[in-house]
């Protein structure tokens, strides 16, 4: 898994980083098949001297793409309201796959016919 952490408008501190990756670790609990993971986190300020705390997503699996984000006024509560939204993304993905992997046909046992009257 290639993870890459960024920030826009702010620095990412070590402290930040670890937060996020312990968080990841609970989505790499579900589900062990991502490959490639980006992260950005930003500070976007608006027109009423307010600030607002912003954390995305792009999570790649194998023929997926999952693209998560979420705006707090705290960046630690964007980051785990973020992975609360993946991780429900995840294990929906997850579940969609067991759905679809079901027997072929020629894999189950034949039933014998009756015969009709005619």
């Amino acid at each position: 898994m290639n993870l890459t952490i960024s920030g826009h408008h702010l620095e990412v501190t070590p402290a930040i980083r670890e937060y996020v990756k312990n968080k990841l670790e609970r989505v790499n609990r579900h589900f062990d098949n991502v490959i490639d993971l980006t992260v950005t986190l930003s500070i976007e300020t608006l027109p009423e001297k307010e600030k607002r705390q912003k954390a995305e997503i792009n999570l790649n699996l194998s023929g997926k793409t999952i693209h998560v984000e979420s705006v707090s006024q705290d960046l630690y509560a964007a980051i785990d309201s973020l992975i609360d939204k993946l991780d429900r993304q995840v294990l929906k993905h997850k579940g969609k796959l067991k759905d679809y992997s079901r027997e072929s046909i020629k894999h189950l046992p034949d039933e014998p016919t009756s015969p009709t009257s005619a």
